[in-house]
């Protein structure tokens, strides 16, 4: 039996085509059910504004609502973009989360915007460099300590108090591999949206990796690393399913504001070539029957060398989410 590493689950609120926002978000809370219920080890929420696809803008109360919802997840974000946050309100608002569930709460920070530029202006508080974004976390860390107090400036956060929560870097870049590295953090690779040169990427991160650090968490590099993932009970069935993500990432390269469209045969996105085209940042990704996903992800896994996995899936009917979470946990989870 082949041992698997730990399986997550990145979740972004997808909306489909005529479902409202409250009902996107409940069928995330009954997915958030499910997968705490077949092992998953952690469910993190992306922070995303100004899509019409996605309703994961308020990122802590998704957080709060799912936390509330499960018994054993952990829950977190993937992640918060700290350039559009205070330090404070972010250990403030996931120290409370944390009080009401303790060792349950995970805290990804990453320092893209989440967003469109005009989006970003309206936003954005504190720039994007390296030396902000290690010093915002080192605040945090002492928020989260069992003294609570900043470590630049004596103020408490209160509620984050005796929290430790443990922090993540977030990143897709060379330059956040390395952030990640010297600040001595986890690392969590988008190689969902931005496979290329990933393996160099996580190299980077572990060549970088400083235990001496001040902001340091771990004793050794860990990486999570990004995968698109659909499972259905046919190779074929699978993409078909895996129409709707294409046409979501047309749209996005159009520059096009829809809901997640149902899926169609995949002939009428056109012809192989030009689906994978289309595919485009999402490139990276395992569809198909079980027997399919299964040995593209454990490829992916030794290919990478990642401690655990974190998946992506849209879907334009929630109850064929619900489906590929649970072949996708019979396949990972055996006996």
């Amino acid at each position: 039996m082949t041992q698997h590493v730990p399986l997550n689950l990145l979740e972004l609120v997808s909306i489909s085509e005529n479902q409202t926002v409250r009902e996107a978000i409940e069928a995330a809370m009954e997915n958030a059910q499910l997968i705490d219920k077949l092992g998953f080890k952690r469910l993190w929420f992306a922070e995303h504004h100004n899509t019409k696809s996605l309703a994961s803008a308020s990122t802590a109360q998704l957080i709060a609502m799912a936390a509330d919802r499960t018994e054993n997840i952990n829950v977190g974000s993937g992640g918060i973009m700290l350039p559009n946050h205070s330090p404070l309100q972010v250990a403030e608002n996931f120290g409370t989360i944390a009080q009401m569930h303790p060792d349950r709460v995970d805290l990804g920070l990453g320092r893209a915007p989440g967003t469109d530029g005009k989006t970003s202006q309206l936003i954005t508080r504190t720039n994007s460099d390296a030396q902000t974004f290690a010093n915002s976390i080192y605040d945090m860390m002492g928020w989260f300590s069992d003294e609570g107090l900043g470590k630049s400036t004596p103020v408490s956060s209160t509620v984050g108090t005796g929290t430790n929560i443990p922090i993540w870097v977030l990143g897709s870049s060379m330059n956040g591999a390395s952030i990640a590295g010297q600040l001595g953090l986890p690392y969590s690779i988008a190689t969902h949206f931005a496979a290329d040169d990933y393996k160099q990427k996580i190299e980077t991160y572990r060549s970088a990796f400083k235990t001496s650090a001040p902001t340091a968490q771990i004793d050794a590099p860990y990486v999570m690393a990004g995968i698109n993932v659909v499972v259905a009970p046919t190779d074929e069935e699978a993409e078909k399913i895996w129409t709707t993500t294409q046409m979501m990432l047309a749209d996005m390269y159009s520059g096009q504001q829809r809901q997640l469209q149902p899926p169609v045969d995949p002939e009428e996105l056109g012809s192989e070539q030009q689906r994978a085209k289309m595919d485009g940042m999402f490139s990276l990704k395992a569809v198909g029957s079980p027997e399919t996903v299964r040995k593209k992800l454990e490829a992916f896994v030794e290919d990478s060398g990642a401690d655990e996995l974190i998946v992506v899936t849209y879907t334009y009917d929630p109850e064929k989410r619900k489906q590929s979470m649970e072949l996708l946990a019979d396949l990972w989870f055996e006996d």
